[in-house]
């Protein structure tokens, strides 16, 4: 989920960067240590905005850089365990597919895909139920549960974050259409 938060931090200038206008040096420096990094809570932070420099700065004896305080509104993503989420594969592998939401990736496993037993075509970037002969490819739009969350802080993009489609009212986007339209059918008779 994207939650917009207001924060206030230090940021560091470097001696050799003080000749620059403080006010854009502090703005870039903000977004610069900021923004794409993940936060102690797991929190992604997309984006940094409305940055305004906190009165003067501390210089702390033998560094030689200003420490400024900064407040700032950070737009963050919070994946949460068992949120619904939205997103397209973006990788299908022998084992599975990757499903891109917000700013990063989870693994949607073979056996969290369909109630049905699944052949796997990894040049054509597929993968297919047995007997429904419903198809998972590169690009497709999906809903899916988060089932397992583990958050890599220093590197966002190899945390580990489990989906689950093998539940009612997930799946690919087409097939609850399809659902969704046998539905309705059935309700007209």
């Amino acid at each position: 989920m994207y939650v917009m938060a207001s924060r206030e931090d230090v940021v560091r200038i470097p001696p050799n960067l003080l000749g620059e206008d403080f006010n854009k040096l502090a703005v870039r420096l903000t977004q610069e240590t900021f923004q794409n990094k993940v936060e102690g809570d797991g929190s992604f932070t997309v984006l940094v905005k409305n940055i305004d420099p906190q009165g003067g700065g501390r210089i702390i004896h033998g560094d030689g850089a200003v420490y400024q305080k900064v407040k700032f509104d950070a737009l963050m993503f919070r994946p949460a365990l068992h949120e619904v989420v939205e997103g397209s594969v973006c990788e299908v592998l022998k084992f599975g597919a990757f499903v891109r939401f917000g700013p990063l990736d989870g693994l949607l496993h073979i056996s969290q895909i369909m109630d049905d037993r699944i052949d796997i075509d990894v040049d054509g970037r597929r993968l297919i139920g047995k007997d429904s002969k419903r198809e998972l490819r590169l690009g497709d739009s999906v809903r899916a549960r988060v089932v397992s969350l583990s958050i890599n802080e220093r590197s966002p993009r190899e945390s580990k974050i489990g989906l689950t489609m093998r539940q009612p009212g997930l799946g690919k986007l087409e097939w609850l259409e399809e659902e969704r339209k046998k539905r309705e059918e059935k309700k007209e008779k």
